[in-house]
Order: C-alpha cells, then structure tokens, then sequence
C-alpha cells in the first residue's frame, strides 16, 4: 500500500541520515490534570524527545502495570475523555508543528465513537500514529487499514513470545516503527536486559526495514543508552509516569527526561 509520508516516517528518515538513534516517551494524557499534563506534553521535544507516545486513559488497561493504570485512573478522575486527550493534541499542534504524536490505547474508546470518525477527529487535531494493543492482526479491518488509507501510521508490537511464524503476520501492515516489547508482562515491571533484547531485534531487523523501537523496563540513562546501542532507540513510559505520579512538578519531570534522551542519544 503507497501511503503518504508521516511526520513519523520524517523523523526516523531524519534520524538514520543523522545516524542516531531514538527517543520516544509515553506520558497519559490529562494526568494528573489537563493543564500540567499539557505542560509536560509541550515541555517533551525541548527535552529531546524524538516521538511522543500518548496515553489514551481507559478503564480497563490490561497490558500495564499499576504505575500507568493509576495514571489512567489520575485522568479519568480529571474528567479526561477522548475528545479532551484530542484537544490535548490540538493544543500541543498550535506550537509545535512537527514532533510526531502516537496515540496509545485500546479499542474501546475508539470503537465507541466510531472508526471513520475517530480517524478523522485523530488527523485533524494532528495525531500521526496509533498504537492499539487489544487488535491483533486478525483484526486489521477494524482499524488498522482504515487508518492506514487515513494517512496514520499503525504500529504493531511485537515481543519474546513472537515466533518465527507469528511474525510476518505482525509485521505485515504496520508501518512507522515497530515496537518491541523487551519482557513478558506489563509495563514497568522488570528491566530491559540487552543479552535478552539483542537477538529479538536482530532478528526482527531480518523480517522488516522498519526501525525496532525498544520499551518496557527502561528506566535509566544508563539502560536508555545501552538498549539504544542495540536497536534504532529506546521508549521510557513508567518511570516518567511515576514522576508524575510522585507530584513532581512539569520542571522537575521534564529535566528526568532530558537525563533519559541524553542517555538514549548516546546509544
């Protein structure tokens, strides 16, 4: 399928001919409330964050851990809905025209407003991908070639329990990058090991020419740089999240994030 370029596919093509690696961070809309979450979402491109993945709060979040479900939990509570998390994006869209927005989620909500809808609000307050991790690729009628013939990136994960034979299936209509999910269990529960991650993205390089983008478990510079090193860069959510969930102000968040960009930049 020939699809026009996204500001994902910008990024990545900007980044290779940079010859450096990424840095995505995930942060949960409206957490804990519209205006700081706001703060941090704008404050994340000066901080060296390459693609900003955002959460979409839902009630039933089963791949993550408890640190992003009380996030969810945080927003939800704050009257953050769908069209509030879209605003979020417009409201980020009025200064920064550039930096590549995923919206991370489930189904649920955007099954409730309506496919081609969503796909329309979702371009037009500038999101640029989706992550959706309760649709398996038996389901990419759903949304995923919808959202592709919408100009929007859909992005797959894959992880250690992707065999050889599940992963021509994961990878056939993703586009943008492919996520890796370096441990088996939900967010923020173990850490990334490189022994581990190496050959999994060694391997998932052989199938794809997209760039491998490893999560979970990263929760230092340090570990930002070394699983960086082995992949096209490194995604940071839990332990952003706990700061913000500890009441750190945007500031203070923000200068955790810079440490992590700096790290995974040096990978």
């Amino acid at each position: 399928m020939t699809r026009p370029t996204t500001r994902i596919d910008a990024k990545f093509a900007e980044l290779s001919a940079a010859g450096k690696k990424a840095f995505v961070t995930y942060v949960m809309a409206g957490d804990p409330d519209y205006d700081t979450s706001l703060e941090v979402v704008k404050g994340l491109p000066a901080a060296g964050v390459d693609v900003i993945e955002l959460g979409l709060p839902f009630t039933d979040p089963m791949a993550d851990g408890p640190t992003i479900q009380l996030a969810g939990q945080r927003a939800l509570e704050a009257g953050m809905t769908l069209e509030r998390t879209l605003q979020l994006a417009r409201d980020f869209r009025k200064e920064d025209t550039t930096t590549p927005i995923v919206l991370m989620g489930y189904y649920n909500p955007i099954y409730s407003r309506g496919v081609e809808t969503f796909l329309s609000d979702a371009k037009e307050a500038g999101i640029d991908g989706l992550i959706v991790v309760d649709l398996p690729p038996e389901e990419d009628s759903e949304l995923c070639l919808p959202a592709q013939a919408a100009g929007l990136n859909f992005i797959r994960l894959a992880t250690p329990t992707t065999d050889d034979a599940r992963l021509p299936r994961v990878l056939q209509n993703t586009s943008g990058f492919v996520y890796y999910v370096s441990i088996t269990g939900i967010t923020g529960a173990a850490e990334a090991e490189a022994a581990d991650v190496g050959p999994e993205v060694a391997r998932i390089k052989a199938a794809t020419d997209l760039p491998i983008i490893v999560g979970f478990g990263i929760k230092t510079p340090e570990r930002a740089q070394t699983i960086a090193s082995i992949s096209d860069g490194a995604v940071v959510g839990s332990a952003i999240v706990a700061e913000i969930g500890a009441g750190k102000s945007p500031a203070e968040v923000l200068a955790f994030v810079k440490s992590l960009a700096d790290g995974a930049h040096a990978g």
